[in-house]
């Protein structure tokens, strides 16, 4: 009943705890904007770099030193801001972010309305010329991107970077960085790693690159999806939000809508079910063929009907089964050339000529693993938005881009019952997160995803 009690009001509004902004010039000249709040939007995505924040605010002009923010702090953007907020669950998100821009909404001689743009340290940091990926990496990818993190972009381990958030990959990989940004580097690896932590080599590569309020995330799809969920909600006929929770669920769903649709022909030319590649090997001429389908026929069904979807952890219960006169076509074709012998592992030997035996040795290793990670990986991308909802619940700060949630909605039928959908409910992972806090009260809208479809597992987390 206190679980509910507290779910009534979680709607309410819950003003931002702190905001402060630091002059650039002189660190301890500061100004508190909590005075002047009019809205504020957090966004966190797992298909975006960074976190960022629209903070708007009405500035009186008699701010700092008896000038307005703008004028007396002077702000012009880059400055450090401390934010805190917390919902009225108690929960709370506390960043460190940066002023990225600053747009003037309503000016007049007596007052002004601002909105800020806050983005995270490194969002900024990815522009600097010093930052540039001008080195060789050898090694695992997992290591090359807590190394990019921590030597180019500055984050600290611990506070940006918890280990735990940063996935082991398997294999090696070798690469020049050639200039490049860091934020581009570490969304190119991505594409090339797979995870090695009980998984089947060759069906689940594929990784995501995204920022949270508890720092960076590397993690592989099927890592995802695997996680135990954190929170359950349910969508009813019930107005009353306190009423309307019943028993094993967290909260209630205010708003839902579902984003299910499906073009058939847009999945195939993604490659979403069957996928060719195309290798050459210019070392040895070598030229090789692979098809390989997101459902395979299941080894211990003897009458070779029955297909299941081998090595993936699926939110829901399978992929879809298509129509078995277009089941078992490739969609999609990839070409590569195979990188032998490329950027082989060694190091330079004192008091030797000519090239490392090291190096000599592995003269026909291939770099890249394309045959177990290229095609998987675009089938693996392709599969994360089967299934879409957007849903809008009293604002729980506790939630982040990444965290599996079980969802369950109404079954449409004659009768009107409790039973829940089948098909569209259960595990989803959050795709886009933003929380709004106003005067009027706070909300969380998350656009959901999953990969399959069939309702698996159980609303209870307890």
């Amino acid at each position: 009943m206190a679980r509910n009690t507290i779910a009534a009001k979680a709607s309410d509004p819950s003003l931002p705890v702190k905001v402060d902004v630091y002059s650039n010039a002189d660190r301890t000249r500061s100004v508190s904007l909590l005075g002047g709040f009019v809205r504020l939007t957090y966004y966190e995505s797992i298909l975006q770099d960074s976190i960022k924040v629209n903070y708007i605010f009405a500035d009186s002009g008699n701010s700092i030193d008896s000038k307005s923010v703008v004028e007396g702090l002077p702000l012009i953007g880059t400055e450090d801001v401390q934010l805190e907020i917390e919902d009225n669950n108690e929960n709370k998100i506390k960043v460190d972010l940066n002023v990225n821009k600053i747009t003037p909404i309503y000016e007049d001689t007596g007052k002004s309305m601002i909105n800020l743009s806050l983005v995270s340290e490194q969002f900024i940091r990815n522009e600097e010329g010093s930052s540039r990926i001008i080195e060789r990496y050898d090694g695992k990818i997992s290591d090359h991107v807590t190394s990019i993190l921590t030597m180019k972009l500055k984050a600290k381990k611990g506070k940006k970077l918890k280990e735990a958030n940063i996935e082991e990959t398997e294999g090696n990989y070798n690469f020049l960085g050639n200039g490049r940004k860091p934020y581009y580097i570490l969304n190119w690896l991505s594409k090339a790693s797979t995870p090695i932590v009980g998984k089947e080599t060759g069906y689940s590569a594929g990784f995501l690159f995204f920022e949270t309020s508890e720092g960076f995330h590397f993690k592989s799809i099927d890592a995802l999806f695997a996680q135990p969920q954190k929170k359950s909600f349910i969508y009813n006929e019930s107005t009353d939000l306190k009423k309307g929770i019943p028993a094993g669920y967290d909260g209630k769903i205010l708003e839902q809508s579902s984003d299910n649709a499906i073009n058939v022909q847009d999945r195939m030319k993604m490659g979403i079910y069957k996928t060719k590649l195309v290798l050459f090997d210019p070392f040895n001429c070598k030229y090789e063929v692979i098809e390989k389908a997101a459902k395979e026929p299941d080894p211990g069904d003897s009458t070779g009907k029955k297909e299941v979807a081998k090595g993936l952890k699926l939110a829901g219960k399978e992929l879809p089964t298509l129509n078995k006169k277009f089941d078992n076509k490739f969609t999609r074709t990839t070409y590569m050339l195979v990188d032998t012998g490329s950027l082989p592992t060694g190091k330079y030997k004192p008091g030797t000529e000519g090239p490392n035996d090291d190096q000599v040795s592995k003269n026909m290793d291939p770099n890249f693993q394309a045959a177990l990670t290229l095609n998987q990986a675009i089938r693996r991308y392709n599969q994360v938005f089967s299934g879409m909802q957007e849903i809008t619940i009293a604002g729980d700060f506790s939630l982040h881009a990444g965290d599996v949630i079980f969802v369950d909605l109404p079954a449409i039928k004659a009768e009107t019952d409790d039973t829940v959908d089948r098909q569209t409910g259960g595990l989803y992972i959050i795709a886009d997160l933003c929380h709004l806090v106003t005067a009027n009260g706070t909300w969380t809208k998350l656009n959901l995803a999953r990969d399959s479809f069939g309702r698996k597992g159980n609303h209870s987390t307890r």
